[in-house]
Formats: C-alpha cells, structure tokens, sequence
C-alpha cells in the first residue's frame, strides 16, 4: 500500500485542510496564504503551517509569484494543486495498466488481427517490458525467476504467495472489468505474465498457466519439472 498516499489523503479528514485545499483548486490560479487564510477564516500563520503541510504530503505544490509589475520585497509564497491525482485502492487495483493496454491495442492494431489479439499482443510485450528491465543477464535457474517475478507482481498488487511449488495470485489488479469481459481480460492477464516471464528469460523454466480459483487471479506461475 502506498503509505504517502494514504498520508495525503488522511490528511485532507482535518476541517481546515480540506477547506484550504477545496478553495486553492477552487481559484484556478496560484494562491497566497494571505488569501487562502481569508477565504476560510483563519490566520495566515495558521493557514501557511497547513498548506506547507500539504506541500510536504504532496496534495500541493508550492512556489514564489513573480508578477512583473512586483519591483520591490520579497515574492509571496504561492500555491497550486498537484497535477497527478491520488489515490488509495484496497485491495489494489490498477484499471490505468488496462486502459493503456487496451488504448494501444485499438491505436495500433494491425489489418491482419482480431481486436481481441491486438489486445493479447500488447499485452505480451508489456510484460516483457517489465520482465528485461528486471533481469540480471544472469541465467539463476527457476527459483530465481519466480523470486524476481514475486517482487515485481507484488509492486503491481497481484499480492503473490507460493502454494505447492508455485506462485499463485491472491489479487487481481482488474477484477472489476473481468467480470464484463472475463475471457477477453483473463487471456489479456495471462499473455501479459507470460511475457514477464519471457521477459526474465525464464520462459522455459517457468511457465505462466490459466488456473482459475474463486477471489483470486486467474493465473499461476509455476517452475517446470
């Protein structure tokens, strides 16, 4: 889970932070304390401890306003919201990981191919995308493999665990839309962890299978005999 995210968004339960942050996205433009202060009817050292605060859990981004009329003191501090947004998803979801999947399945799919295996392919080579990145260059043998695979399916919240020599899945990171679609998003899953593994180099030691359990991902990473 990430922590800082959790963090920020707690942050936002207090009355006058939230209040100071509705009003800064409110204004469209950066915001002095002074202003912000008056706007929810505090005290502007009172309003700058809480927007540094949010500054710090990165719910605000902070500079100095450089009007070019100003010719003389100090720039006042400004403020402005975050670009990216943020969120907590528990257990952990990734629905943007699916959606650029299927984006650049529809944008770049071929006139020989079905949708369905445009799908399949992109999600292959993310996979393998994310696999390379990771590998050592260093032929470790399965265990090794499926160690490397837990840690990184563990950072996109498949919530891995071993059963029975093997890596099971406890979570899906698309839940939500397999159950629309759960032949089109389970093969799009298994493609994209089979391309991990190939991705690895281990897709002769360790094989990606569909094996399908009630609450849990339809795919398990198993070392071959």
């Amino acid at each position: 889970m990430d922590r800082q995210a959790v963090a920020a968004i707690a942050a936002l339960d207090d009355d006058v932070r939230r209040a100071l942050y509705e009003h800064v996205r409110s204004v469209g433009a950066p915001v002095t304390r002074e202003d912000a202060a008056a706007a929810v009817g505090i005290s502007t050292r009172l309003a700058a401890f809480h927007l540094d605060k949010l500054v710090e859990l990165g719910v605000l981004s902070a500079g100095t306003d450089r009007p070019a009329q100003r010719r003389v003191g100090r720039a006042p501090k400004v403020y402005w919201p975050v670009a990216e947004d943020i969120s907590v998803r528990v257990p952990a979801r990734d629905p943007e990981l699916l959606a650029t999947i299927l984006v650049e399945a529809v944008t770049t799919e071929r006139e020989d191919e079905r949708a369905a295996d445009a799908v399949v392919r992109v999600a292959r080579s993310r996979g393998v995308a994310l696999g390379s990145a990771a590998r050592t260059g260093v032929d470790d043998g399965p265990e090794h493999a499926l160690a490397t695979s837990e840690e990184l399916l563990a950072g996109q919240g498949f919530e891995p665990f071993r059963e029975a020599g093997a890596v099971r899945l406890r979570n899906c990171p698309f839940h939500p839309v397999a159950g629309l679609a759960p032949a089109l998003v389970c093969g799009l899953n298994h493609a994209y962890l089979a391309g991990l593994l190939d991705g690895l180099d281990a897709g002769e030691t360790v094989t990606a299978t569909l094996s399908p359990r009630a609450g849990e991902c339809c795919v398990e990473l198993r070392a071959q005999p």
